[in-house]
């Protein structure tokens, strides 16, 4: 009768034996932070019991000896690494691990090239990953030895926990905003197909507009003030009749009140415009962008927190956004 394959013990498995949180059986093995000398004797026990032996990488980051952690964002070029939220993220993780003397790296996950993923995470110098603009195939290339080593902002999978806004409730609450306010021709510029985490609000928007009796309007976006300016000029030459727009991002939303505004349409009295993220800009707009809040510093910092802690989450965390209210719609 064939046997199973040994399966190497997890600090999951030595923090369970003991009766302690996995952060607390980090600090007791490694003799970082605090813990009982009680709690220390027993994790010890624990992780004789099961010949527990820490993965290279996971010892060198628990013990703090320099291992980074690296955000990788996935995106069709590199210049996604100049994007705003990418260094939202970066900033967030880098304070996380400064805390810990951990390092922190940034690396481009090309489209092209979804193994690079997997490479990354054999990587032994890396302790981490927080992976950003996640995408099916690249987390398929993950192998199951990486667990706890990589955490996901967006979609995750099987082996990969993935921390992300709820930004399918906050599209509803956007779109039917805008209903309750009057319009009835509500348009949405969409994220780029590629990226699996937009399903979540293109789906919500395509719910309320059905729920209401009307047809969806959609142009594809790129989460860029370029393309929500181009966007916009395309529906309005497709539906000239339209009197809200929802672009999924902040940054596409001022595209779209540039298009507007060289249009001569007036916003809000004619159209509405509404975004995503609710970054700084939102607010110096003028008039002032209606939008909905996106903490990326809190998710980064939790998915961060999970890699260093070596903490097994839930598959999915989903974090609440806020509807802001001001002058566009």
């Amino acid at each position: 009768m064939a046997r199973n394959p040994r399966t190497e013990p997890t600090l999951d498995d030595v923090a369970r034996r003991a009766g302690v949180s996995p952060a607390t059986a980090s600090r007791a093995l490694t003799g970082r932070g605090p813990a009982s000398p009680r709690t220390r004797a027993k994790v010890a026990e624990a992780a004789r019991e099961l010949a527990y032996t820490p993965h290279a990488a996971a010892r060198a980051l628990a013990t703090r000896s320099g291992t980074r952690i690296a955000v990788a964002v996935g995106g069709p070029t590199a210049h996604v690494l100049n994007d705003p939220y990418a260094a939202r993220v970066l900033a967030a993780t880098a304070t996380t691990a400064a805390a810990r003397d951990v390092g922190v790296s940034l690396h481009w996950l090309p489209l092209h090239d979804p193994g690079a993923l997997g490479r990354l995470a054999e990587d032994r110098g890396i302790g981490g990953i927080v992976v950003v603009n996640p995408t099916r195939p690249a987390l398929a290339t993950v192998p199951r030895s990486a667990r706890g080593r990589v955490v996901a902002i967006g979609v995750g999978s099987r082996d990969v926990p993935s921390f992300d806004v709820d930004n399918g409730t906050a599209t509803t609450r956007l779109v039917e905003h805008l209903l309750a306010a009057g319009r009835r021709r509500v348009a949405m510029i969409t994220g780029p197909p590629w990226l699996p985490c937009t399903e979540r609000a293109l789906r919500a928007y395509r719910r309320a507009v059905d729920a209401a009796g009307h047809p969806p309007r959609l142009v594809e976006g790129d989460f860029t003030a370029t393309r929500g300016e181009t966007a916009t000029a395309e529906l309005l030459t497709r539906w000239p009749d339209t009197d809200a727009v929802f672009a999924l991002g902040d940054l596409s939303a001022l595209g779209a009140l540039t298009a507007l505004r060289r249009a001569g349409v007036d916003v809000p009295g004619d159209v509405a415009v509404a975004g995503f993220d609710d970054i700084p800009y939102a607010a110096l707009s003028r008039p002032g962008l209606t939008t909905t809040t996106n903490p990326v510093e809190t998710i980064a910092t939790a998915a961060a927190t999970a890699t260093l802690d070596r903490h097994t989450p839930a598959p999915l965390t989903f974090y609440p956004s806020t509807l802001v209210l001001r002058d566009t719609a």
